[in-house]
């Protein structure tokens, strides 16, 4: 392949986990690669589009439980490359958000590996998807803010939540779950107010996918009591507000406090 020569690697964005989110090109790529390093929200159905005989290397890290710390998931990725292998590191979303690409390229480039970057679906389109609105709105929610509520053991999350309390703003928020009682709480000091709209979207894209439309004060009882295991992303703001009259057909769908 002239973009995918042996002895160089792309990071592919798996996207939110139908494998039909894949791009044509992501999916062009995972076939010709030699090898995978794949991460832990990467499912079976986009393994498969691989060719048989594609080594697979699961490098996923979640919820602390790391099979691979960062630095040796970039020596691996590095020592294929050297080695003469097509590698793609394939990442759930798109690789250039909250993803560890710049570590990941940074190894390569650093080792003179040729590293590219294929973009894929993030989180927070598939969720919008599953609500069935935009996260934008036409004078009401003129930007869209992309936070991680992830935070390394034994740090505390700082962000700016004077910024991100901005009500003419829709706030997507990643890795949420374990923290939305705490987001809930500085949004609304930071005078975000208590009903604000929030969604919560489990498994955006998946067949266990969940949606759950509440507001922001009572953001932490819905993400404790009415969550599972799977991943969730967390919407915040007016364009999250459901129009009346209107339901989501065929889909768990909950609500709590009557956003």
């Amino acid at each position: 392949m002239e973009d995918f020569p042996e002895g160089t690697v792309w990071l592919v964005g798996a996207g939110p986990g139908d494998p039909e989110l894949v791009t044509r090109k992501g999916e062009r790529l995972i076939r010709a690669a030699s090898v995978l390093f794949y991460d832990a929200l990467v499912g079976p159905e986009v393994l498969a589009l691989a060719r048989p005989g594609t080594r697979m290397v699961h490098v996923g890290k979640r919820s602390g439980r790391h099979s691979q710390d960062q630095g040796s998931i970039d020596r691996l990725i590095v020592a294929a490359a050297l080695a003469g292998e097509r590698v793609v590191r394939l990442k759930g979303g798109d690789p250039a958000i909250f993803a560890r690409a710049t570590e990941e390229m940074a190894a390569c480039r650093a080792a003179g590996v040729s590293v590219r970057i294929c973009p894929g679906i993030t989180a927070a389109s598939a969720a919008a998807a599953a609500l069935d609105t935009s996260l934008t709105l036409r004078g009401l929610a003129r930007k869209l803010t992309f936070v991680t509520a992830h935070v390394r053991a034994g740090e505390v999350l700082d962000l700016d939540w004077q910024a991100l309390a901005d009500p003419q703003s829709t706030l997507a928020v990643y890795m949420g779950k374990a923290s939305a009682a705490g987001m809930a709480r500085h949004l609304l000091a930071a005078g975000l107010p208590p009903e604000t709209p929030v969604a919560i979207v489990e498994n955006a894209s998946l067949p266990a996918e969940r949606t759950l439309r509440t507001r922001l004060d009572l953001l932490g009882l819905a993400a404790r009591s009415a969550l599972g295991d799977g991943p969730a992303l967390l919407l915040i703001g007016e364009a999250l507000r459901e129009p009346v009259g209107v339901t989501t057909a065929a889909k768990y769908h909950q609500s709590i406090g009557g956003a």
